[in-house]
This record gives structure tokens, C-alpha cells and sequence, in this order.
């Protein structure tokens, strides 16, 4: 089956480094296609225009799309980790050179937003006990990288 809707990200030159960066990194992960520009332009013959990749089976395009667009955290992708160790793995070589923001959230070093997000904190958060949401929701906003034990803590304290 197809998949009908997938991810495009530009970049303004580093599409082949960024995907090597992100296949490195996510398990069942593997670049599916590249294309080049030809003397058409409007990149440097030869050069990479676009790769195509997966990760955890998602199909990704990547673009050398040059400097008219800009990547913000209005767009993010969120990573369903199911343990602490997982979040760990995330959050270091996604965060390598790139910017820690607050609640589980960071940019990595090509300018794509990322959230590494612990599977407890949803349920956590979704608990029908108001009083416990509102600690865990007060425990991480108070994280940068999100700590299930601290999470977990928080909900035990209500």
C-alpha cells in the first residue's frame, strides 16, 4: 500500500548528511532513493536534489532546496519511546550539535524539531484524576529531556 501522506523536509544543502545523520540513528531505517540535479540546475550538477528514506517504515523526502525556506518547531515529530532507555538513545544523538527546548522537545542540528516523548507521560497526563494530571503536567514542564521516573513520581505525589 501506499503511503498517501508523507513528510517533506527542506533543506538548504545538507539533505545527504542530514539523512545519512537520521538512518544512523532510528532502528528499521533505510534510504530508499536519491536523485540529482542535472545541468538543468537549479543546484550544481551531480549533486544530491533528493533522497528518499524511512524510518520505523514512515517514507520521508528529503530536499537541497537552497536558503528560500526555513524549518521551525511549528512542525515537530514526536518519537513514541517506550522506556527511559529508548528516550536516552533519542534525545543524545538527535540533540548532537543541534538545541535543547523545554518538555521533551529539542531541535537537532539541521533545524528539524523533534519531541521525545515517553508513551507513560499519555497516559500519565490522560489519568481521569485531575489532581494527578495536573502534578505530572506541572513535573514536566519543568523538564528539559522528559524523566519517566520523575514523571511518575510527580503522579504518585497526588
Amino acid at each position: 500500500m501506499i503511503q498517501k501522506i508523507s513528510p517533506f523536509i527542506w533543506f538548504n544543502n545538507q539533505t545527504e548528511e542530514a539523512v545519512n545523520f537520521y538512518v544512523s540513528i532510528f532502528k528499521d531505517s533505510k534510504i530508499t532513493s536519491t536523485s540529482r540535479y542535472g545541468e538543468g540546475g537549479p543546484g550544481e550538477p551531480g549533486s544530491v536534489m533528493t533522497m528518499g528514506f524511512q524510518l520505523f517504515g514512515l517514507d520521508f523526502t528529503a530536499l537541497n532546496g537552497g536558503n528560500y525556506a526555513t524549518l521551525t518547531p511549528a512542525i515537530s515529530f514526536v518519537i513514541r519511546c517506550e522506556n527511559q532507555e529508548e528516550v536516552d538513545h533519542y534525545w543524545d544523538n538527535l540533540l548532537e550539535g543541534g538545541k535543547a527546548m523545554q518538555c521533551g522537545w529539542l531541535t537537532d542540528k539541521f533545524g528539524v524539531t523533534w519531541q521525545i516523548v515517553p508513551v507513560q507521560l499519555f497516559k500519565l497526563m490522560g489519568d481521569k484524576d485531575a489532581a494527578k494530571a495536573k502534578k505530572v503536567t506541572q513535573a514536566m514542564m519543568q523538564m528539559v529531556k522528559l524523566d519517566i521516573d520523575g514523571l511518575e513520581q510527580a503522579y504518585n505525589q497526588a
